[in-house]
């Protein structure tokens, strides 16, 4: 992974309000994109739904990490963890 990547090493890392985060869920085929958006923590996030070209603005302006596959699975599994109390476990 990326060495600005939440998940590159397992030691917590200090709350840092300059980083934000996109993760794409879906590009729509009527030209809009549905993503998550954070500051400082790729786990706490909002959903947000822009056109593509409003989506492309938002991330240059903010400066946005875009989340790989790998980092997005493995913010998966954390959330699974605190969830349901171990990785991996759905129901």
């Amino acid at each position: 992974m990326p060495p600005h990547s939440p998940y590159a090493e397992p030691v917590a890392q200090a709350f840092d309000v300059t980083r934000r985060y996109v993760r794409v869920r879906e590009r729509r085929d009527d030209g809009f994109v549905e993503f998550d958006f954070s500051i400082g923590d790729p786990g706490l996030s909002v959903e947000l739904v822009m056109s593509t070209r409003d989506y492309e603005s938002f991330c240059a302006t903010h400066h946005v990490c875009q989340l790989s596959d790998d980092e997005a699975h493995a913010l998966d599994l954390e959330q699974l963890k605190w969830r349901y109390g171990q990785p991996g476990v759905t129901e």
